[in-house]
């Protein structure tokens, strides 16, 4: 039998709910040997869900799942892992006080012989290192490696395992472009192979380079699949949403006063992480700023210093034409700013709380709900559900613990909290990673229609298609060093020779 004809994965007819809400009605899908499937939806479409259910976290309330013919017991993650079948999640399960040997290994060797069993592991993973071009350290602690290392060594986790079908969930949400390249050069040494993928993500110039087949679910049911060179991004995009997906129009900004301005503001370097070195940016009413670089340059810092999480050493931070002389995340709350934040799950919401508890974080003190020191609930689970009604929050109800919400969910709950306040300052770090393109679309809008408000916008995105579309100006972090302020006509080239570090060393000037 052909390669083609072999098939590695049946689902058939999945179906799961969570109390009233369907994640799954009725879901089949097959995978053939050495394809690439991506498996497209909006968010709360039930594409994790899904896929939970293959690797045995969830038991899905009917259906069956089948691995090379083999009909797997209902949640038995053990069952799956035996089958072949791995998972690379959206959000590392990686332990950050152990190597990256220890990791790889966890769960997999008995405790007899140990030193015997970590010599030879040792050298497997150098060997799979070396033939997958996974190149990391084996005895490096993962708390110190970057994003990109992370991701080689959750997908070295796979290969240690051989596993021959691999999930990828939102593979390359927390890439820069060119770990991205390199993953997906990874991924095809493993598909020369014989290994089968299904690739989740909502980049659909990801999807159409890297996958064979298309599949697209929406609101839990299947909504069609379609083979990669017989379609596009626009019809795909169609397909998610039922209608045409269609950008927001920008338009030209009209700024106002500054805001918020740094002056000469220098941070202390984290570890290898660069801190400020003499920033100096203002932050205008009405006008969206811009702040594009390669992951780890210093966009933490900026992010933490106007969100009030860290003093400067040096340099003066004004609100207006005040100088601030106390800089905490309370007093810029009362002082209009509101953050999107770059990790949702551990500094955006607090996992154990309902969606009720986390949308009113950082205001449940202000008298819109709460009174000589009691909570207003019904105020407070109103201003919920209007956020979850707006902005589309998939959920059983506003009741519901936020950690078992999908990633682009939380992110949505998030947005809504922010861009409520109608605040003066909104700090967006990443604000739409891991959203489907209807909600980076709604999202973009809300911004822009905030600047129209008169709101300051500082955009940081590590998206430069993202940062020129929206920014009415553009700076460039390198190394903790900020560029000059570029107009919005700078070419992807021109600002990639600033992010690379090379419009700094030769000084060269573009007029703003």
């Amino acid at each position: 039998m052909s390669k083609d004809a072999v098939e590695a994965l049946a689902l058939n007819a999945i179906t799961k709910r969570f109390g009233e809400l369907t994640a799954n009605d009725a879901v089949s899908l097959s995978v053939k040997v050495g394809e690439v499937v991506a498996l497209l939806g909006e968010n709360g479409a039930g594409k994790t869900t899904l896929m939970n259910i293959l690797f045995g976290q969830y038991t899905a309330d009917s259906g069956t799942v089948r691995v090379f013919g083999e009909t797997l017991p209902p949640g038995k993650s053990r069952a799956a892992l035996d089958a072949g079948v791995g998972m690379v999640h959206q959000h590392f399960t990686l332990a950050d006080n152990l190597t990256v040997q220890e990791n790889i290994t966890l769960g997999v060797h008995s405790l007899l012989k140990p030193g015997l069993r970590r010599l030879a592991a040792k050298a497997r993973i150098i060997a799979l290192s070396q033939k997958f071009h996974l190149f990391v350290a084996p005895d490096a602690r993962v708390g110190t490696l970057s994003v990109g290392e992370r991701q080689r060594v959750e997908i070295l986790k796979a290969l240690y395992r051989d596993v021959r079908i691999l999930i990828l969930d939102e593979p390359t949400a927390v890439l820069t472009p060119q770990e991205t390249d390199d993953l997906f050069a990874t991924l095809r040494l493993a598909i020369a192979e014989g290994m089968s993928i299904i690739f989740i993500s909502h980049k659909l110039h990801e999807v159409m380079a890297i996958a064979d087949r298309v599949v697209v679910l929406r609101h839990g049911k299947m909504a069609g699949g379609v083979e990669t060179k017989d379609t596009d991004k626009n019809a795909l995009a169609a397909m998610m949403m039922g209608t045409e997906a269609r950008p927001p129009v920008v338009l030209p900004s009209k700024p106002g006063i500054p805001l918020l301005t740094l002056s000469k503001v220098t941070t202390p370097n984290v570890g290898s992480t660069p801190g400020l070195k003499s920033v100096s940016l203002a932050l205008k009413a009405g006008q969206i700023v811009g702040l594009a670089g390669v992951s780890g340059n210093g966009q933490a810092a900026m992010a933490n210093v106007v969100g009030g999480l860290l003093n400067p050493s040096d340099g003066q931070v004004d609100l207006g034409s005040e100088t601030v002389h106390e800089w905490t995340p309370r007093i810029a709350v009362q002082n209009g700013i509101a953050r999107i934040p770059e990790d949702r799950h551990k500094a955006g919401t607090i996992a154990d709380f309902d969606l009720v508890e986390n949308a009113i974080l950082e205001r449940y003190k202000s008298s819109s709900f709460s009174k000589v020191g009691w909570l207003n609930w019904r105020k407070s689970r109103v201003f919920a559900d209007g956020i979850i009604e707006k902005y589309d929050v998939r959920c059983p109800g506003s009741d519901t613990p936020i950690r078992l919400l999908s990633g682009g969910n939380m992110q949505k709950l998030i947005l809504g909290r922010v861009l409520e306040a109608d605040p003066q300052i909104i700090l967006a770090n990443q604000p739409v990673r891991g959203l489907d393109i209807g909600a980076v679309n709604y999202v973009h809008s809300q911004l822009l229609a905030a600047r129209e408000r008169g709101a300051a916008v500082l955009l940081i995105s590590e998206d430069l298609d993202e940062v020129m579309a929206l920014s009415d100006v553009i700076h460039v972090i390198a190394d903790g060093r900020l560029s000059p302020e570029f107009k919005r006509e700078m070419t992807p080239a021109q600002l990639g020779l600033w992010m690379a570090g090379q419009g700094f060393e030769a000084d060269v000037a573009y007029a703003s």
